[in-house]
This record gives C-alpha cells, sequence and structure tokens, in this order.
C-alpha cells in the first residue's frame, strides 16, 4: 500500500498524542491502542492527502489523523457504555474490564486530548470538520433511539439516520485528508461528499450482514433483536399487505427474542426482495462516490482508493 510509511508513523505519533501523568489511564489507553481495528479512517485521511497533493502529506496530516482516532475512540467507548456492551471486535470492552465510570472518564479524556491536539496547534479549521461530525454523530444516535420506539421509519429518516451516524466520520477523514494538505473548498467539498457516499455504502453492507449465512463478526438477526430498522427490512415492510406489515411490526416489537419468530422476519425479507433492493442501492452510493474521484489524475493513492471502496462493498465482516 502506498501508504505504509505514513501509517507506521501515524501509529507512534497516535501513541504518543494519548500518554497522561495517570498510569490507570495510561494502562487503559495502552490497551485501546493495541486492540485497533482495520484503521480504515486514517487510511482515508493519508490517502486523500495524497492525491490531492502530489503524494505528500505534512504534519497537519498527522494531526488530522490523529485528532479523528482520538475522537472516533472515545464515542466507541462511550458507545459501549450506552450499549452495555462487554465484547468490542472480539476483546473485552473498557466497561466491561474497568466499569462504566472509568470507561466515560476514558472517553471524556481522550475527546479532550483530541479537541487539544487541534487548538495547540491552531489547526482551526481541522477542529471545526471534526466537531461537526461529533455533533451529527450524537443526533443520528439519538434520531434513531427515537424512531425505534415507534418503528414508523422511513426510508427517507433511515438514510437520515445512518449519514449522521455512520457516514459523517469517513465524510469527515476525507475533508480533513484534503484541507490538511491545503486544497481547495471544492477539492475538500468534493472529498467530504466522497466520504459521505462510501459511508452509507458502508452502513448498508452492516445492514446486509444481519440477513447472511456466513461466519462475520456479529450473530445473524442482532438488528431485529434490538429493534433497528434496516433498509432490508424497511424495503420490506413498505412494500408488504397490511396484514404481513402489521405481523412484521408486532415481531420486531414484541417478539424479537423468539428466535424462531426472528427467523421468520428474515425469510419475510429475504423472499420479499429485501437484500436485493438494499445490494442494489448500496451499489448506486458506490458508483456515485467512485464518479467523484473521476476528475483527479491517475495515481496509486487514488487506485488504493478505489480498492478502499470496493473493499467496503465486497468485504465479509
Amino acid at each position: 500500500m502506498p501508504i505504509e510509511e505514513e501509517m507506521e508513523l501515524f501509529e507512534k505519533k497516535f501513541s504518543k498524542s494519548m500518554i497522561s501523568q495517570v498510569s490507570l489511564l495510561n494502562r487503559i489507553t495502552h490497551y485501546v491502542v493495541n486492540r485497533k481495528g482495520k484503521q480504515m479512517r486514517p487510511m482515508f485521511v493519508f490517502l486523500i492527502a495524497k492525491m490531492c497533493n502530489d503524494g505528500t502529506v505534512n504534519e497537519r496530516t498527522y494531526r488530522g489523523a490523529s485528532v479523528i482516532e482520538l475522537i472516533h475512540t472515545a464515542t466507541l467507548v462511550h458507545d459501549d457504555v450506552v450499549d452495555d456492551s462487554n465484547r468490542r471486535r472480539g476483546f473485552f470492552s473498557i466497561n466491561a474490564l474497568w466499569k462504566n465510570k472509568i470507561a466515560v472518564l476514558v472517553g471524556d479524556y481522550l475527546l479532550s486530548k483530541g479537541l487539544l491536539l487541534s487548538i495547540d496547534n491552531g489547526d482551526f479549521d481541522l477542529l471545526k470538520i471534526i466537531s461537526v461530525a461529533v455533533r451529527e454523530m450524537s443526533e443520528g444516535e439519538l434520531l434513531q433511539i427515537e424512531k425505534t420506539r415507534r418503528l414508523d421509519i422511513t426510508e427517507e429518516v433511515y438514510f437520515e439516520i445512518i449519514r449522521q451516524k455512520t457516514a459523517t466520520l469517513i465524510a469527515a477523514c476525507c475533508a480533513i485528508g484534503a484541507r490538511s494538505v491545503n486544497a481547495t473548498d471544492l477539492t475538500v467539498e468534493n472529498m467530504r461528499k466522497f466520504g459521505e457516499l462510501i459511508g452509507i455504502a458502508f452502513q448498508i453492507k452492516d445492514d446486509l450482514f444481519d440477513y447472511s449465512e456466513e461466519m462475520i463478526g456479529k450473530p445473524t438477526g442482532i438488528d431485529i433483536k434490538e429493534k433497528k430498522m434496516t433498509l432490508p427490512l424497511i424495503y420490506a415492510l413498505n412494500n408488504a399487505s397490511l396484514k404481513e406489515r402489521n405481523w412484521l411490526i408486532n415481531s420486531v416489537k414484541n417478539h424479537n427474542k423468539d428466535r424462531k419468530r426472528v427467523k421468520q422476519v428474515i425469510t419475510f425479507v429475504k423472499d420479499n426482495g429485501g437484500l436485493d433492493y438494499a445490494t442494489n442501492e448500496m451499489k448506486k452510493f458506490k458508483q456515485k462516490a467512485l464518479k467523484l474521484l473521476e476528475i483527479y489524475p491517475d495515481s496509486s493513492y487514488k487506485d488504493s482508493l478505489m480498492l478502499m471502496v470496493n473493499y467496503v462493498i465486497d468485504r465479509k465482516k
């Protein structure tokens, strides 16, 4: 990959950006750093910076990637508390190991570290991009909670939820990558849009996993058990008869712990074209994203971005 050196250096800078005077905090943040995931977000920052700047990055790019990762990690730590989740990426979550109070405080610490990294270096333009993303992520989560209670979610509302919840952070990565190398406002906006489209495709792919038979990172039917309205289910609901619709809503609302009933819902969604519809929508977002790259000159960075777009769509977990 054409950003291997940058990613190695980023790891060092990122670990350094977490250091504290409190040994408990250092123990926890060391644990966080060692269980990192795919690191897709910093990759987007570096690839886009290099594509927009003749293959070079600067200190601002590293700081931008670190801020994104610090704030993203903070939101994950808080998410695990909110969801009462004991696992993340196969590891114990921080709240499982150190309890909720400490997890919330660690999340707050990481958030403040991210903000200060930008402020101390005068990166106010980058800070604005990430702050908007955090606001939107919180709004998206709350909108989902509000709508899940009533299960009356339209496709329009669904796309608004995932745009805010998932896509906005990937959009911020792409905008920060471009902004960090002083790209034009038009390029920054183009890259933001590119990230948003990828983020939406990424989330639809996640929705589809809930219906797949393969062994993946999360058990089948978990979204239904959590009463989450996903695109395949929304499509099936919108195209069902009144009787079927009532049965579906009743199943998700009142029988979501009944494994047999959840299986019947999954079968209904599959048989009524929910998966095909969601897959086609995902591919449309992918095509729109790739179209935005067309105006940029060919380079290994552009090729890698295109590979990442395809990875989002083809990944197995």
